[in-house]
This record gives structure tokens, sequence and C-alpha cells, in this order.
């Protein structure tokens, strides 16, 4: 027996996980609050279902929700009261690499018991978020992320600004614990773990109550482990206003939404829908049928009426078109996964064939390697610029991030899109990323399915 995915289908009363209390962050020289990772039980599925077993940041899913101000300081101690090691990797910022909470490249991981000081600015008003770097597969699917919200100095002119996380879980409906194993061969080798329950803010059943011609600020944050949720909007008119935390030139008029694991979207929406009928955010289901993920109720009318398009956002610092004249090309092939394989790859130093690549967990290769080796991809000097082409020889998509900077499409035509810091890779459709890489240090770039990751489709650069 499965959870349904359907809202509707769960008519008990609401079943909630304590949601996120907003902390600011914490200026030079004060002493770090705790970001404790521990063991919690959490109502994810409605009352009469049993709670769930999860790993949390501060006993709450989602996370602590932690609030900045574009220029601060970020502090954080996190304390690992858990019974294997963790770090924290702070997701779209471009921090110091000391930092970036990548376990065995950037840090050493926490050990149970012990405590790790995190310290950083924030450089970039946006969404972003932070999450576990060890075991990611695991330790996200079991409830080890948080949003982290960098305001800019100006707010938007919005009556309110929520912060939507989109999640899903794959619960025994019996036991209410997460089904294993994490490491099932199956959703490694294919399009990943997704789950039969999904929620927004740690909630089966979310929803917003606002007013008519209200305007909403909402921030969405895919943190499922491989879910690519196609969204739309019902009795709203939206403008997207930001991609992973990089505001757009203008305001770009939006119905339909497609956000692959890890990625954000801001959006700035007016609601249209009168008092007493249906409004919200919806997800496309299996069978084509739309749900709604947020119901918004709306109640009552705002006394102001109908608003012109929302201004653009304030561009972040250091985000102009890279040159592309001198720009050094590389190429990344990706391959592997259920009914496509490959021929051979390296793994630890030695090339395998597909069989016995499998025989050690790996399923995925980038650029011919399995796994992240002790060599990055590219050896790259600072400020280079950098043309990737994504060869996605697969017959999976694939989110793929980039840990410290951010990076834009390159058109066919030439021309660039907007920043990004994970893009959606489509199988034979070919797909090219330029950046500057402005930032020193080592960068992990990878899958963010995150048990493709941890099968073989995970490399990084060097920035000196």
């Amino acid at each position: 027996m499965a959870l349904p995915l359907n809202r509707r289908a769960f008519c008990a009363s609401l079943a909630a996980a304590a949601l996120p209390r907003p902390s600011w962050a914490a200026g030079t020289g004060a002493t770090p609050e705790t970001l404790t990772a521990q063991k919690a039980s959490v109502q994810l599925a409605p009352e009469g279902y049993p709670a769930t077993p999860v790993w949390s940041y501060d006993g709450t899913i989602p996370g602590t929700t932690i609030r900045a101000r574009q220029g601060d300081r970020i502090t954080r101690r996190l304390v690992n009261a858990l019974d294997e090691p963790t770090s924290v990797h702070w997701h779209g910022i471009r921090i110091d690499n000391a930092m970036d909470g990548v376990a065995g490249l950037t840090q050493e991981a926490v050990p149970p018991g012990a405590t790790f000081d995190y310290d950083f600015a924030v450089p970039d008003a946006g969404t972003y978020w932070y999450h576990a770097h060890v075991n990611s597969m695991e330790q996200v699917a079991r409830g080890l992320s948080g949003a982290l919200i960098v305001e800019e100095p100006d707010a938007p002119d919005v009556d309110r600004d929520e912060v939507l996380m989109l999640g899903d879980w794959l619960l025994d409906p019996e036991t209410g614990g997460f089904v294993e194993p994490f490491d099932h061969p199956m959703m490694m080798s294919h399009g990943g773990r997704t789950g039969n329950l999904v929620g927004v803010n740690g909630r089966y059943d979310f929803t917003l109550t606002a007013r008519r011609h209200d305007r909403l600020r909402l921030r969405l944050i895919n943190s499922a482990n491989a879910r690519i949720f196609q969204l739309g909007l019902q009795g709203m008119n939206g403008w997207t206003v930001a991609l992973d935390g990089m505001p757009l030139d203008a305001p770009d008029d939006t119905t339909d939404i497609v956000l692959a694991p890890a990625q954000r979207v801001d959006l700035i929406v007016d609601i249209t829908a009168e008092e007493g009928t249906p409004a919200g955010l919806l997800m496309r289901m299996d069978d084509d049928s739309w749900q709604a993920l947020v119901e918004v109720t709306v109640a009552g009318q705002s006394a102001r009426t109908v608003r012109d398009a929302p201004a653009a956002l304030p561009p972040n610092p250091n985000t102009a078109l890279p040159d592309l004249t001198q720009a050094r090309n590389l190429t990344m092939a990706m391959e592997g996964g259920a009914m496509a394989g490959i021929d051979s790859a390296l793994f630890e130093g030695e090339r395998l064939d597909f069989r016995a690549l499998i025989d050690r967990g790996q399923f995925w290769a980038l650029a011919g390697q399995a796994g992240r080796t002790d060599t990055p991809f590219a050896d790259l000097s600072r400020g280079e610029v950098v043309r990737l082409k994504l060869d996605n020889r697969t017959v999976f998509p694939h989110a793929m991030h980039l840990h410290g900077m951010h990076f834009r499409q390159v058109r066919a035509d030439g021309s660039m899109g907007p920043l990004r810091d994970t893009i959606l890779s489509i199988p034979n459709e070919p797909l090219e990323i330029a950046f500057a890489a402005d930032n020193p240090g080592k960068w992990l770039f990878h899958c963010h399915m995150l048990a493709h990751a941890a099968s073989g489709m995970t490399t990084w650069i060097n920035v000196t």
C-alpha cells in the first residue's frame, strides 16, 4: 500500500510538522547561534498514520529558516547530535570555499558529538537553502535541509513574503518510517528517489489565506531528492522576478513553472480569484491532471485594486555577462544509468566496465569518471571564462549544480540566459553553460538528483 499524492484523499484533520521559525543572522563577533542536526519525530502524513522518525535541524521539517540582510555575515555553530558524521552546504551562496560544507573537499566531516563553526558573508540577496553534504542522498531525504533568505536593502512592494519549501517523502504507511534502503539500485540507476507523499513546509496540506488583489512574494525552493515539479498558478497572475536567487533583468509573465531539484524561483503574484473561488499553486500529476500543492483561501478584498506589473528586483553585484571571446572550451559527457549504460569509466584510478562499476555501486559517469577524484575535472585560473558543453547521453534528466559560482546558459544563437546555480539537462538536448571562475577554491559540480551524485555523477573544479 502506497500513500497517495492527492491531498483530497486525506480527509483527516491537519497533520503538521512544526513550522520553521525565522532567525536573523548574527553579526560579526556575536556568539554563533547553534544549528543542531538531530533525530526527531514529526507527523508528516495525515493523522491516523504513524509519525515519522526524521533527521532534522533543530527538530523541525524543514529546519529553521535563516534570514539575513544583504552584506551581513551569517554565523552558525553546527552541533552534530546524530550517530554519523555530517556537514552543512549553503546552497547557491557565493561564499568563501572553506565554508562551503563539502566533506572531504572543503572541510572534514563533523563527527557525532562534535561542532563546526560556519562564518561567511552573504553578498547576494535572494532565495537560497542549506542542507547536509555527507551522505546527502540519505541525510537530505531524512529531513536535513532548511531555507536561507537574504533580504534586499529595499524590499519589493508586496503585502506578504512567503517561503514555500517543496519536498517529498517516501514513507511506509504501516510504520510511518522512511522506505529503506536509501541506496536501492533501482533508484540509483533510474530517476532517483521520489516520494509517495508531497508537501510544502513539512505539511501535506499547506494552505495560505489572502485577500483578493493582495500581492505576494512566493519563494519556491525544491528540496526534493529527485522530483521535478511542474507547477501552475490558479486564481493568480504571476511574474518570475528571480531564479536561483539571482534577479531577472525584467519580471517575466509566468503561467507554468518547471522546478528541478535544488532550483529556486521567486514569484510575485497578484490574487485575482474572488472570495470562495479556487486559487493556489498547482502541481501536474503523473496522469497529466492538476492538483493543488498550495491552496490559497481568498477571504475578503484588499483596498488596493489591480496594480501595474512589479518592478525588477535590484541586481546583485558581480553579475555582468562573461566575455566569451577568450573562453576556455570544455566538454563533459554524462553517461550511464538504466537503459543506456556505459562502456567503461575510471573509478578510484581503475578502468572498469559497466558491470564492474555496478558491483561497486557506481551507475553514472561524468567525463569518463565515476565519482569524485583526487584531481579536478579542470584547473582554472581566477577570472578565467569557461564554456562547458554538457552532453547528456543518458535517458534521464539531470539537475546539474555548480558550487560557489553562478553560470548562464549559452543559447543556440549565442545569447545568454539568466544566472543559475542549477540547470536541468535533458537527454539528447544540447546544453552549454558559461561562467567566469571568479571564486577561488575547490568547487563541486554534480547532479542534484542526489542518488545520481552518490553513484558516480560528482566531480569538481579547482580555481586558483
